[in-house]
């Protein structure tokens, strides 16, 4: 049997770049070179895209995936893409994660892991993902939304979370413990968004439930956060020693069940594939409020959404087996219909 191409889309122009490098370096590591041809796409942080063989003795050392790669012309990029199996997009945050690479690889007609252009975009703008989601009855954290911060008033007290509307990683967010620290953190999100979320604080416990499938999603065994800081900031998320995640979260085994009831019901509320992490806030009334999906969760093999799944009995290995089987199943079963 041929090997499948796999080309593992990394870097991008988005604040994440390094986080995307790390997670790619995993996959591409753990991909069996008996079974998968991999190729590294990098795009820097200035758009240039480059192209060349990615493979574990390249990896050694930890240095990043693109080896030996070459410069490729904007207009050569599909052709290029086009000479692959599946595209593994690892990418973070805008220009990535957002639905403009899955619209350009729709164009392309090249199989890719992960949600497609709608959900992909819809899951990044936090603003329209809570829209979407109360309108179809699932609990989500109360937020406003604020485009002129002239003015502006926490309806909510203090303290209170600011986020630009479509950033991902912490990127941007502020704790905010009064008027003052609330103008702060309002400027420094409008630095990242034009829109931007001001969000009650939730007096609960922070799970996390990971969410595999097309058609027929499944959720993960939930894992709590314990952030070793006052909230799970950048540094909690990628510094040694920054979170605890716990496996299963201490919480009612009914409050577990919900988290994952609704981890899926937002998967398909919001129409994604392939794969989605979802954030959740647990009361202690076990009242459990949905606050994020994220579609292109960090994927080290001890990242989040790698590490529930390994405690829900799927090794990471496989679960990049499960993902690029979705994403060609999905884009065979699409070439089906008529347009």
């Amino acid at each position: 049997m041929s090997r499948v191409r796999v080309a593992v889309l990394m870097g991008g122009r988005s604040s994440e770049h390094d986080v995307s490098l790390a997670s790619a370096r995993s996959v591409v590591e753990a991909l069996d070179p008996a079974r998968y041809e991999t190729v590294a796409v990098e795009i820097g942080r200035d758009g240039r895209w480059e192209i060349g063989p990615a493979t574990r003795a390249a990896l050694e050392g930890g240095g990043e995936p693109d080896v030996e790669s070459l410069p490729v012309p904007a207009a050569q990029i599909p052709a290029t893409l086009s000479e692959v199996d599946v595209v593994f997009p690892v990418l973070h945050g805008p220009f990535g994660e957002d639905g403009t690479v899955q619209g350009f690889l729709e164009l392309a007609d090249v199989p890719y892991v992960g949600a497609g252009v709608m959900a992909s975009a819809l899951c990044m703008d936090k603003d329209l993902f809570k829209s979407v989601l109360r309108d179809k009855g699932i609990p989500v954290t109360d937020s406003v939304t604020v485009r002129d911060a002239n003015g502006f008033e926490s309806p909510f007290g203090f303290p209170v979370f600011i986020k630009p509307a479509r950033l991902g990683s912490s990127v941007g967010i502020t704790k905010a413990r009064s008027q003052d620290e609330l103008r702060t953190g309002l400027d420094l999100a409008f630095r990242h968004d034009e829109k931007v979320l001001v969000e009650e604080f939730v007096d609960g416990v922070e799970v996390e439930c990971s969410v595999l499938g097309n058609l027929e999603p499944v959720a993960s065994t939930p894992g709590e956060i314990v952030a070793d800081a006052d909230w799970y900031d950048y540094s909690a998320k990628y510094d040694e020693g920054g979170m605890e995640l716990i496996v299963p979260p201490r919480i009612s085994p009914e409050a577990i069940e919900r988290v994952q009831e609704l981890s899926v019901a937002a998967f398909r509320a919001t129409e994604c594939e392939g794969m989605a992490r979802a954030d959740c806030f647990v009361r202690g009334d076990d009242e459990v409020l949905v606050n994020e999906l994220n579609t292109i969760p960090g994927f080290t093999a001890t990242s989040v959404y790698a590490k529930l799944f390994e405690a829900s009995g799927l090794p990471y290995e496989e679960l990049l087996e499960k993902l690029i089987a979705l994403a060609l199943e999905r884009h065979q079963r699409r070439g089906k219909l008529t347009f």
